[in-house]
């Protein structure tokens, strides 16, 4: 592939710019959504059209029959009409190729599906492409590349995945129309990266990113009271093409501070454009679509860090904290039975103890079986509550040697 010319790369950016001026004004947010996933399951995705059900026959006699007709006999017609299907999976495809349709719309009419289907990406089979002039800028992607347990669940999906630039270049509200389709179809979103760009540096600070690491070192940067991690990536030695990365993606959520001019000007342009990069994933959360609607507010809502450079550019914002929702409810869990076994510890020790001594097993059995579960535990499965028991033993465990009660 031959490399673009500087020029062009120069000419590139300066739209990239224009671009993100247009929407910050019509959208009154600095905030813009600069990449998407999503995924819904196959039966919410939308319905085949008569047309795809039936496609007609290109080339063929008669020129305006479908190949499902009896007049049309024609057997290498036949042939050329069945291998210009997309895959065996008929109605998966169909579905799929629906779905690249509607949203190639949502972005504006500068966006439109390839016409032929392609290998798919990350595991997924096939994908249809979203195109710009021609350049895919997006897929949605169907059935699994293999049969492994692994992959089943994603073959019961369709998963679209929009770029930077279908983002970039789609035309104002954009991201409200494609929140109305991930609803309407059920989706789940799964990625969701929010921009704030800071055109001519960050008001007072000259050489932010060298001002970030003092900041990380200092603790301004943490969240929820906990040190995230770090990695420092491009020229930091001639302080040029530089990105500061927090957090991380296992984690789902990862911001990254770069010198965006650098990347699409050059160094030698002297850009002082800075970009902050929050980038979430669905990994221990549940992303809402709202984001796409209100990103200023997330933006803020993922920590005070955030809040406190959005409001350098004067945003008006109302924080929307994104929490890990596995996690919570792993520490919810664990604090109610760290609650119960210390009550067993502290008050009904002594009682047990004497129940034991005194009584047979029989009669200890009797009284115990079939009781329902504490009423501050009853809101949990039961295998979350036997994982959470005996690390909560061992957490208020007194040191060894305490004997029972009664000897």
């Amino acid at each position: 592939m031959t490399r673009p010319a500087k020029s062009s790369l120069v000419l590139d950016g300066s739209e990239v710019k224009v671009r993100l001026l247009a929407e910050r004004t019509a959208s009154k947010s600095v905030v813009h959504v600069d990449w998407v996933r999503f995924t819904c399951l196959l039966r919410n995705a939308p319905v085949p059209s008569v047309d795809d059900l039936f496609p007609k026959v290109q080339g063929g006699e008669p020129s305006t029959a479908n190949i499902w007709e009896k007049s049309f006999t024609k057997v290498d017609d036949l042939r050329r009409a069945l291998a210009a299907l997309p895959d065996a999976d008929f109605a998966t495809s169909v579905q799929a190729k629906d779905l690249a349709v509607e949203v190639a719309e949502a972005l504006g009419p500068d966006y439109t599906v390839a016409a032929e289907v392609r290998k798919g990406h990350d595991f997924y089979r096939f994908r249809w492409s979203i195109e710009r002039n021609g350049i895919e800028c997006g897929w949605v992607g169907y059935l699994s590349s293999s049969d492994s347990p692994q992959q089943q669940a994603q073959a019961r999906g369709i998963h679209c995945n929009l770029f930077g630039a279908a983002c970039t270049f789609a035309d104002i509200g954009w991201n409200h129309r494609l929140a109305s389709i991930i609803e309407g179809r059920k989706g789940d979103l799964t990625r969701c990266d929010l921009a704030l760009d800071f055109f001519d540096g960050v008001p007072g600070m000259p050489d932010y990113l060298s001002q970030l690491v003092t900041d990380y070192k200092n603790g301004l940067c943490d969240s929820g009271g906990k040190r995230l991690k770090c990695n420092m990536v491009g020229d930091w030695a001639n302080g040029n093409s530089r990105s500061f990365y927090v957090g991380s993606k296992q984690a789902g959520k990862e911001t990254n501070v770069y010198e965006k001019g650098d990347q699409l000007f050059g160094p030698e342009a002297g850009s002082c454009w800075i970009r902050a990069e929050l980038r979430y994933g669905n990994k221990l959360r549940e992303l809402r679509t709202e984001m796409l609607r209100r990103p200023a507010d997330f933006f803020a809502g993922a920590s005070e860090w955030h809040a406190s450079l959005l409001m350098l550019s004067e945003q008006k914002f109302c924080p929307e904290p994104v929490k890990t929702t596995g996690r919570l409810a792993l520490e919810t869990v664990e604090a109610e039975v760290v609650r119960n076994v210390r009550w067993l510890r502290d008050v009904a020790a002594p009682t047990c103890a004497a129940a034991i001594e005194f009584l047979g097993f029989e009669e200890l059995v009797a009284m115990i079986k079939d009781q329902k579960l504490p009423g501050r535990l009853q809101k949990f499965s039961l295998p979350e509550i036997r994982r959470a028991f005996m690390p909560a033993f061992n957490r208020i465990s007194t040191v060894a040697g305490t004997g029972p009660a009664f000897a």
